[in-house]
């Protein structure tokens, strides 16, 4: 069977990538071995290609239906494990599915079928009601993180989805904690555990510098505009517990003159991508979030990670710090205690106690703008299309142009703040690809 499929060596060159690391060569040889496989592994370590490696060997160019499903707690993280299996060149074709996007696309999507579904259970369990799949030819079942979805409550869904699926053979679960119990329905038996985490979490852990600052106030945010003033313009996520101190803190730290971007679950798509976007590219150096971002988020060099409220269990602190010293950088984590707040008894890394200076200064503001393109992979826009129109068009040179995405319906792309105005203006009347097409910086 393996013949049939594009060899592991093409694979690793089309994503860039030299060798397999320890934990993904004991993943693919485990799933091949095993028809139950539980991987314990910190986010980061690139578990995403352990898995899909395995995958990818199990389809079959002869048949023309599903054959592996993914289901994921977040469309985040259907959309990045998207990205890894379309950088792997295999020639299969692959659809998301998720909420918070018009059914009737991936409907559409659905019609000629994809060989691999990468999904929330939500939105599979809906497309599998209005049987807008075949499920029989369904041999490889994948849950990764899956003991975030079972907290997010999708019990009821996932044991739909998994007795709607009559010729399970592989089943692949991911966490990235330890204490999870796998309930019956998901029909595992005798699995082989890989556990990572230990192993990637010392590592990263001894990079990770703890430190505790002290807030005079009940309320924290003027000591957070202080800690960010005397952090400088440095990569940093400032974790909330609730929607609303999302809102609230970027917008304080906003009219006190921090440039900064804000992220939950409660935003439209759009803004969710605009802001991440932003946070990625350098427009924006601060992002204010609740733990929706602590997972399955690929940003690197984050420098600081700041719990303005405590985290409330012992997992979520791991999740938050897992997105900085990652992949040999280090990185720092500030916890903001306020005068009855006391440092959570799990919190057994050595910490530092840190003291604000007195003379501070408004962080330099960022060299970049985003600016909104309403084109995308659904148009036939790519990366390439993007630089050569605002390179011949706008008259940027290469180092005037930073990070560009390519979403399905739109795009993004960093540009120089000094150059904007100007570029606007020499492309307000040109054509990308014969269409004329709006672009804007994006708000």
């Amino acid at each position: 069977m393996h013949n049939t499929n594009t060899p592991t060596e093409k694979i690793l060159s089309n994503l860039k990538i030299e060798a397999l690391n320890e934990m993904q060569i004991a993943s693919v040889k485990a799933v091949e071995e095993n028809d139950s496989v539980i991987i314990l592994s910190s986010t980061g370590s690139g578990k995403t290609l352990g898995f899909l490696l395995p995958v990818v060997h199990g389809l079959s160019r002869d048949i023309k239906s599903v054959q592996a499903l993914i289901l994921v707690p977040s469309r985040e993280l259907a959309i990045q494990i998207d990205e890894v299996f379309r950088k792997m060149g295999t020639g299969y074709k692959v659809t998301c599915c998720y909420g918070g996007h018009k059914r009737e696309i991936e409907e559409n999507n659905l019609v000629q079928s994809p060989a691999v579904i990468i999904g929330t259970a939500g939105r599979v369990a809906d497309h599998i009601r209005r049987n807008n799949f075949a499920v029989d030819n369904i041999t490889t079942l994948v849950l990764d993180e899956f003991d975030k979805t079972m907290e997010l409550g999708f019990q009821e869904e996932m044991s739909f989805i998994i007795g709607s699926l009559p010729n399970v053979k592989k089943r692949i679960l991911t966490s990235a904690t330890q204490a999870v119990g796998i309930p019956d329905f998901i029909g595992v038996s005798d699995p082989v555990r890989l556990s990572f985490s230990n192993l990637i979490e010392k590592e990263e852990i001894d990079e990770l510098v703890v430190r505790t600052v002290f807030s005079p106030e009940k309320d924290k945010s003027d000591t957070l505009f202080r800690l960010i003033c005397s952090i400088g313009n440095k990569s940093t996520i400032v974790f909330c517990n609730h929607r609303e101190s999302v809102e609230r803190t970027s917008q304080l730290l906003k009219e006190k003159g921090i440039v900064n971007v804000f992220y939950h679950g409660g935003m439209e798509q759009r803004d969710r991508e605009t802001a991440m976007c932003k946070f990625k590219n350098g427009t924006s150096n601060v992002l204010v979030t609740t733990d929706l971002a602590s997972r399955g988020l690929d940003i690197p060099d984050i420098k600081y990670i700041v719990h303005y409220h405590l985290p409330p269990t012992p997992d979520v602190y791991t999740h938050r710090n897992g997105r900085t010293a990652r992949m040999e950088a280090g990185g720092k984590a500030v916890l903001i205690l306020s005068e009855e707040e006391k440092l959570p008894a799990y919190i057994t890394d050595k910490v530092e106690h840190f003291e604000l200076p007195e003379r501070l200064e408004l962080p330099e503001k960022p060299k970049w703008s985003t600016l909104f393109i309403a084109a995308g992979k659904k148009d036939k826009v790519n990366k390439i299309d993007i630089v050569g129109f605002l390179s011949n068009k706008g008259l940027l040179k290469k180092d005037d142009i930073g990070l560009i995405e390519v979403k399905d319906f739109c795009s993004f792309a960093a540009v120089r703040k000094l150059k904007v105005g100007e570029m606007l203006e020499l492309i307000k009347d040109e054509k990308i690809k014969g269409k004329k097409i709006k672009i804007a910086v994006a708000k």
